[in-house]
């Protein structure tokens, strides 16, 4: 378990389960050791089974087939999207996060590839007692590309993940931006996976925009750009895009940030850019947003609908579009602190109380229907 995505997840619906239900038993397939550090203590109607869910094999498909049947489980929920058949007999729920293999991911499969994973992804989705969709752009998605009836879709939303509600940083806090990272000027921030659909080349070139427009005008001489993900060396591109921006001294890629520390990156930023090209749900704006940063994002996907009025919406395809918006949201004082209120208001919308209480009864209703108690496992 990982501190982002589907980790983030998984996380934070076992912990909440733990608070919520000591009523229905549940058998937690994984890695107990990781899964233990995460969620802490759970309450005894819990039971955390060791499994390698790592590289699918025979073997492996065999084995939890074995421990299913020996579990004697009357509901499974799958907190992912999958295609492979499950080998068991019981009913199963799966989380759709978003359809990006069927996208932007496709492209590098091979034809009679793409053509059995579309299809044995369809298969199991209408195999599946419910889905889980993460926003409703997500559930009509799942609608489009798989025609799945849309009364067996659920729409459960995301939310934060408690170590972002902490309220604002501190002082000394702050201070690790600048002992660690030497993080001592104003900065726009972008946090997230770096791959093609987030767009990143973009905020670059946008970034440089922008710093042409400021520079005009006298202001943030010393405005950063800081790019937090995953490892950047394998997108050369970026660096290109840095060189070809004339950006070399301005902007500035940290790799992975621990949570701890990004809350702090979030709460110290001007501004948050996020101009994805494709997200089922996107949960760094509203990362951002509960840190009362004013955020700029894309106007597809389902950004829109987890953001509402809280950010600006700018064509993710737009460079001078995304450029301007950042510009207003940094020189705009009325304007920023509109949008640092309603983002707080608009993050707090969404809870994971409220989700996993939903999951809970579409549990029992499941369970219910096979004309035995609720028993998840």
């Amino acid at each position: 378990m990982s501190d982002f995505g589907v980790a983030t997840y998984l996380r934070n619906v076992v912990r909440t389960l733990g608070r919520l239900d000591t009523v229905n038993e549940y058998f937690l397939l994984g890695n107990v050791d990781k899964l233990q550090a995460e969620v802490g203590a759970l309450p005894p109607n819990f039971t955390q089974i060791p499994f390698d869910s790592g590289e699918v094999t025979p073997r492996i498909y065999m084995e939890f087939r074995r421990v299913v049947k020996h579990i004697g489980c009357d509901l499974i929920h799958v907190p992912h999207t999958f295609w492979r058949p499950l080998p068991v007999s019981c009913p199963y729920i799966m989380t759709v996060h978003d359809l990006l293999d069927y996208m932007y991911r496709a492209r590098t499969r091979t034809g009679i590839g793409r053509i059995l994973h579309f299809y044995m992804t369809r298969h199991v989705m209408h195999k599946a007692e419910r889905l889980f969709a993460v926003s409703n752009f997500t559930k009509q998605d799942i609608q489009r590309f798989f025609h799945v009836n849309g009364k067996k879709i659920e729409v459960i939303y995301n939310a934060l993940d408690e170590k972002f509600a902490q309220g604002p940083t501190t002082w000394e806090e702050r201070q690790t931006l600048v002992e660690r990272y030497q993080v001592n000027y104003p900065f726009i921030l972008y946090a997230g996976r770096i791959s093609p659909h987030k767009n990143v080349a973009r905020i670059i070139e946008s970034f440089s925009a922008l710093k042409s427009e400021l520079a005009k005008d006298g202001r943030f001489p010393d405005l950063k750009l800081i790019i937090i993900g995953d490892e950047v060396s394998k997108h050369p591109d970026l660096r290109r895009a840095v060189i070809r921006s004339g950006m070399q001294n301005d902007v500035r890629f940290l790799g992975f940030i621990p949570i701890e520390v990004l809350r702090i990156f979030y709460d110290a930023a001007k501004v948050f850019v996020f101009p994805s090209l494709y997200e089922g749900f996107g949960l760094p704006p509203l990362e951002a947003m509960a840190h009362g940063t004013p955020v700029v994002t894309s106007n597809a996907s389902a950004l829109p609908e987890v953001v509402g009025s809280a950010a600006l919406l700018v064509n993710p395809e737009n460079i001078f579009e995304i450029s301007r918006a950042i510009y207003r949201s940094l020189t705009d004082t009325e304007l920023r602190d509109r949008m640092k209120e309603a983002g707080k208001i608009q993050a707090e919308r969404f809870s994971w109380e409220t989700s996993v209480r939903h999951m809970i009864s579409v549990y029992e209703e499941v369970a219910s229907q096979r004309g035995r108690p609720a028993n998840p496992r």
